[in-house]
């Protein structure tokens, strides 16, 4: 498709006569439209169309319509219909008040544009842009983070019926390719053990059972994918996403014997992939299962960043969406890049626990981030014990590379070593004599036979961590943390309010879609609120827990 640029800065003289006569005050898309204007230009979008073709739909227009879609909850046939019939949408995309609209299918295809184009990002780029020419967001202030678990969309499966779904998905597909050649060959009671959908209570209850359904599900999907390589001119069926992801399953799931015949790995095997690369349902292979705490979900894991000075509207800056395994940890880092990379760093980044250590608290000040955030606790049963014999109560001498227990003894050996995933640790150890013949030997190691050994982080991030831990301790900074607790009601609200909580769509990219879309409709809704001089929310409590305070 061809884009022809049209302009949406000019609202059609009798389409904002009526708008304004039937809304007396103004509608949230009313209200942006007059404080932000047209938000987007199709010009942000023209590398995502050809140069030849049929004329496209405003892709201004469009994005501004999937951002009132998630605002309001709609489906695409609802967001379509108030295109064609609401007074105050049309007013917002400068429309003609005879305008017939559009299909909704197109805003599906709109959507595979965005994220075959990787452009997804440039949505809240250019609300973020018209934010701050408006001076309703300062870059530099204070902002915060934290992560929620998304729910795929694709039905949850234990492992057998992932097997039976795999295979069942695979013969769907090749049903679909060549129907001729798979009927030529393949068994008749294929039809009844693969043609419905495998359910918990359909299958059997003994564990015998069902384990020798699964070796009958390998022999058979193997079979099937023999089948397939060994059919030079059906070679090709191989390379179907559906078979591609069988051939992945029975990888992860299966092993040959040494009679050469397919076996069900155990569970605790060695050979099981991790659930960073294990794939449990064939209708969403980027989906994985992630646990923490009490919580078990497969999905994705969603990061919200917002600035939260109290003077200025909190608006979400940022929103990054990973496979569910991945750690916060990992993130931190990379939030800090992306905000760089768009001007809107953060003089002060308030995060939890999960996002904090010390590599992080280093790099971030390097970029002049003060990250605030609790620090794991010491977990030794040293620091535990609390008689003085944790890290804290060895003197290290990072220029000399030696050590000093608490009872003056120096250490016998300093080596760093770098870890595959960046970090370095020093491994310190000290003499088996002396530690023999200390008096206090037992509040220190519990081996009877080697010195103590000490592992430390190199100079800068130890002390950054020592000062932190000393600092989180204190009164002021526990007041200053306070206002992180902001940010649990922005994920309850994107939750409760837009359906945050399970993934529309299929795959990654378009979950992350789904986020970058939901984000600014959050960010609307409270540019809105703003304007209407609504004050920001309060942690809410019952009365009976007033009751403390009134006392």
């Amino acid at each position: 498709m061809v884009l022809r640029p049209h302009s949406l800065m000019t609202i059609p003289a009798e389409t904002a006569r009526v708008a304004k006569a039937a809304h007396r005050k103004p509608s949230l898309c009313m209200q942006i439209r007059d404080t932000l204007g047209p938000v987007f230009t199709d010009e942000d979008f023209a590398p995502l169309f050809s140069h030849r073709g049929q004329p496209a739909t405003s892709p201004a227009r469009l994005a501004l319509v999937l951002i009132l879609q998630y605002a309001e909850g709609l489906t695409d046939r609802q967001a379509a219909e108030q295109v064609r019939a609401r007074l105050d949408w049309k007013y917002a995309l400068a429309l003609e008040l005879t305008d017939p609209g559009f299909d909704f299918s197109v805003l599906s295809e709109f959507r595979d544009r965005l994220i075959t184009g990787a452009a997804e990002q440039r949505l809240l780029t250019a609300l973020l842009t018209q934010l701050r020419e408006h001076n309703l967001l300062t870059p530099g202030g204070d902002a915060r983070t934290d992560s929620t678990h998304i729910l795929s969309a694709a039905r949850t499966l234990n492992r057998l019926e992932n097997l039976i779904e795999t295979l069942r998905h695979a013969l769907e597909a090749l049903t679909t390719a060549e129907p001729d050649w798979l009927r030529s060959w393949v068994p008749d009671e294929w039809f009844d053990r693969y043609g419905p959908r495998p359910d918990a209570y359909r299958l059997p209850k003994t564990e015998t059972k069902r384990r020798a359904l699964a070796t009958q599900t390998g022999a058979d999907g193997q079979q099937l994918w023999d089948m397939i390589t060994t059919t030079p001119e059906k070679a090709y069926l191989a390379q179907l996403p559906a078979l591609q992801t069988l051939r992945q399953v029975w990888v992860q799931q299966f092993y040959r014997d040494r009679h050469g015949k397919i076996r069900p790995r155990d569970p605790k095997d060695q050979g099981t992939p991790p659930a960073t690369l294990r794939l449990d349902t064939p209708h969403d292979p980027q989906a994985r299962t992630s646990v923490k705490g009490d919580l078990l979900w497969r999905g994705y894991r969603a990061h919200l960043s917002e600035t939260c000075d109290p003077d200025t509207p909190h608006v979400i800056t940022h929103v990054a969406t990973t496979p569910a395994p991945v750690p916060d940890l990992g993130m931190t880092t990379t939030i800090h890049q992306d905000l760089t990379e768009a001007a809107l760093l953060p003089r002060t980044h308030l995060l939890d626990t999960g996002y904090v250590d010390g590599q992080t608290l280093l790099t971030s000040r390097r970029r002049g981030v003060d990250l605030v955030g609790p620090l794991r606790p010491d977990t030794s049963w040293q620091a535990q014990a609390g008689k003085g014999f944790d890290i804290t109560g060895f003197a290290l001498d990072f220029d000399q590379n030696t050590a000093t227990c608490p009872q003056g003894k120096a250490s016998s050996s300093w080596i760093s070593h770098a870890r595959p995933t960046g970090y370095t640790e020093i491994h310190i150890r000290f003499p088996a004599r002396d530690c023999r013949a200390c008096l206090v030997r037992t509040d220190c190691t519990r081996s009877k036979t080697r010195g103590r050994q000490v592992m430390a982080r190199p100079r800068a991030e130890h002390e950054l961590v020592t000062a932190a831990r000393a600092e989180q301790a204190t009164p002021q900074w526990r007041r200053r943390y306070h206002a992180r607790a902001g940010v649990e009601g922005t994920i309850s609200q994107a939750v409760r309010a837009f359906g945050l909580r399970r993934t529309r769509y299929i795959g990654l990219a378009k979950t992350h879609l789904q986020l970058v879309l939901t984000a600014i409709a959050i960010n609307l809704v409270r540019i809105d609120a703003w304007l209407r001089e609504v004050p920001h929310g309060k942690t809410r409590i019952t009365r009976f827990q007033a009751l403390r305070t009134a006392a």
